[in-house]
């Protein structure tokens, strides 16, 4: 199996509206933008700004390999992840309540830790939800996307495979992603909703031959596609990379976008002089606040935290007015 890290650029486009409302919507989002900026140039004023964390969202613990690719790159930063428990999981959810559930989780890390830069580790909140979010907040948010384009670059028998969450597949920006930048490629869609639960339920209690037979159906899939390039839709996956790999044989490629999440969350704090200076610093990870949620999920989520070297600080606290 080869695995190759990419990035993809997002870029979104808007319904077409009336002249007179869309006239009213521009002067309201430039007034945001303009709030905005000067949030952001009120931080990188202050020289305790460097001293802040960068936060890292997903609604369970996938976005955690893209936390240790940014923590190895810059090993001064220091970085705070939340698992929104609570919502767990957001690929079986509506857009409005990727929406709602994304925002809010942010809005509270935000709030408790007052982050320079936010990571979406997420593609299905990173699909929905990063416009939102980049509205909302006065700080940089870096996303995730399916790697359409360069999977569409690599592949040579222009045949590729998505696994991605039922949201994301059914979601109109990855048929317009397919449309524009794979146009000429047989692209299979598969849902992995049960990989996603799998990883976060029972990794760490799991045998090895019940983590290979997880990903077994969606292996299959893809080799009776021909595919000769698969791309992990949903970050959840990267926790079983290594059994998907085998499963697919080695003459497939995968793709993920960590390496270049990394590249871009980094030129974001060299571009507003947010750099943390000094010996390495250590990471926490948070899950957001539920009621009647079982304590063996502490033990789980304190068990991956010790696997991503961080320190698991339990539920996000509430900041008081």
């Amino acid at each position: 199996m080869k695995r190759t890290e990419q990035t993809f650029a997002i870029s979104f486009s808007c319904d077409r509206e009336p002249a007179v409302w869309a006239m009213h919507k521009l002067v309201r989002i430039k007034k945001r933008e303009h709030a905005r900026s000067s949030t952001v140039c009120s931080a990188m004023t202050d020289i305790s700004a460097t001293e802040r964390p960068v936060l890292f969202l997903d609604s369970g613990v996938g976005g955690l390999p893209y936390l240790r690719a940014a923590a190895a790159e810059l090993p001064s930063e220091r970085l705070v992840y939340l698992a929104d428990r609570s919502n767990f999981p957001y690929g079986e959810k509506s857009p409005a309540e990727v929406r709602r559930a994304i925002v809010a989780a942010a809005g509270e890390a935000i709030s408790a830790h007052e982050p320079k830069a936010a990571v979406v580790a997420c593609n299905t909140a990173s699909v929905v939800a990063l416009q939102a979010l980049r509205r909302e907040f006065g700080i940089a948010f870096v996303g995730v996307v399916p790697a359409v384009k360069p999977a569409a670059q690599r592949s040579l028998n222009r045949r590729i495979g998505v696994l991605a969450t039922a949201r994301t597949v059914e979601d109109r920006y990855l048929a317009e992603l397919i449309a524009q930048f794979a146009a000429d490629c047989y692209v299979l869609r598969v849902a992995g909703g049960d990989i996603v639960s799998f990883v976060e339920q029972r990794f760490f209690v799991s045998r090895a031959a019940e983590r290979r037979a997880i990903v077994d159906h969606a292996a299959a899939l893809f080799r009776e596609a021909g595919v000769d390039t698969v791309v992990l839709g949903c970050t959840h996956f990267l926790h079983v990379e290594r059994e998907l790999c085998e499963a697919l044989g080695s003459a497939v490629h995968v793709i993920d976008s960590r390496e270049g999440v990394t590249r871009r969350l980094a030129a974001l704090l060299h571009e507003h002089q947010l750099f943390r200076a000094g010996p390495p610093a250590e990471g926490s990870l948070y899950v957001t606040r539920t009621a009647g949620c079982d304590p063996m999920r502490n033990d789980d989520y304190a068990c991956f935290a010790e696997q991503f070297q961080l320190r698991y600080r339990g539920a996000l606290p509430v900041r008081s007015a």
